[in-house]
């Protein structure tokens, strides 16, 4: 798993559709439900008529996390869900979550570094479920 400015990203060499199947079945171990799920390349191709890759934007919740990062500051709404990308590049199929630690540096509660940490540390096991 590689540290990126605001990520956790791991790189496979399998498919979309099977790097899809198992960071959703990674996030589900820690207790992560995806509640939307965006495919860029058919928004894309659809509405501009462009032709990308493909490319997939997964929301992923933990409801408890959700629910203490809420209870602490109500706009951090505004950085929920926990993203997760599926997307191929010339290195490999790139899987890559949204580092919850941007959650405790845009706010004074210090309530919300215990929460951001806590789910880091979920995020990160279930990136390095992909890569075993």
């Amino acid at each position: 798993m590689e540290q990126r400015p605001y990520g956790l990203r791991v790189i496979l060499e399998v498919g979309v559709e099977e790097a899809e199947n198992r960071a959703r079945a990674a996030l589900a171990l820690e207790g992560f439900g995806v509640l939307t799920e965006i495919d860029v390349q058919a928004t894309l191709k659809a509405k501009i008529g462009v032709d990308r890759p493909a490319y997939k934007i997964l929301g992923a919740c933990n409801p408890s996390l959700a629910n203490r990062a809420l209870d602490t500051e109500e706009e951090i709404g505004l950085l929920l869900p926990c993203n997760v990308v599926v997307y191929e590049s010339e290195s490999g199929t790139i899987v890559e979550a949204l580092d919850p630690g941007i959650m405790s540096s845009v706010t004074n509660a210090p309530e919300m570094a215990a929460v951001a940490a806590e789910a880091r540390e979920k995020l990160a096991r279930a990136m390095e479920m992909l890569e075993a």
